[in-house]
């Protein structure tokens, strides 16, 4: 009897521990698209899911010395779900400590927080900002499912 309690006991920690540690690792996802992918293909979508105060980290391939960036603010569709916290570029970095060669890219990161239970969708644009200038060269659709 006693050696059933404890191995009930010890069931029950293992299942608390899967369900904490399932919970954990939806509070924070990536989604990231390297230069190749957009190479392939100009209009990327895709889809995560994370939990109700999760932050969603988007990495996206980026080379400003060709004129083009990643517009500020991303379109959110639902900012009741979800919102934009941050927005940075990452320059590249070299090996071994060496600089970069120019013309390498670096990345654009957008940093956003999960609000409340909802879908939300998250649009960036790559384009050349200028007037005249091309226009959604390259664009990235994510789908927000927020649980």
């Amino acid at each position: 009897m006693k050696s059933k309690l404890i191995l009930m006991g010890v069931v029950v920690i293992v299942l608390l521990s899967l369900v904490a540690c399932s919970s954990e690792s939806s509070l924070s996802v990536q989604s990231s698209v390297n230069c190749d992918d957009f190479l392939n293909d100009q209009h990327i979508t895709g889809e995560v899911e994370i939990a109700v105060d999760g932050v969603l980290t988007v990495a996206l391939c980026s080379n400003p010395t060709t004129g083009f960036q990643w517009a500020e603010s991303a379109q959110i569709s639902d900012q009741n779900v979800l919102q934009q916290t941050d927005h940075e570029y990452v320059a590249p970095e070299g090996e071994d400590n060496e600089i970069p060669a120019p013309g390498t890219p670096g990345e654009e990161v957008w940093t956003f927080k999960a609000l409340k239970k909802g879908t939300s969708e998250v649009s960036m644009e790559y384009s050349r900002p200028w007037e005249g200038g091309e226009t959604a060269e390259w664009t990235y659709v994510l789908t927000v499912v927020v649980k």
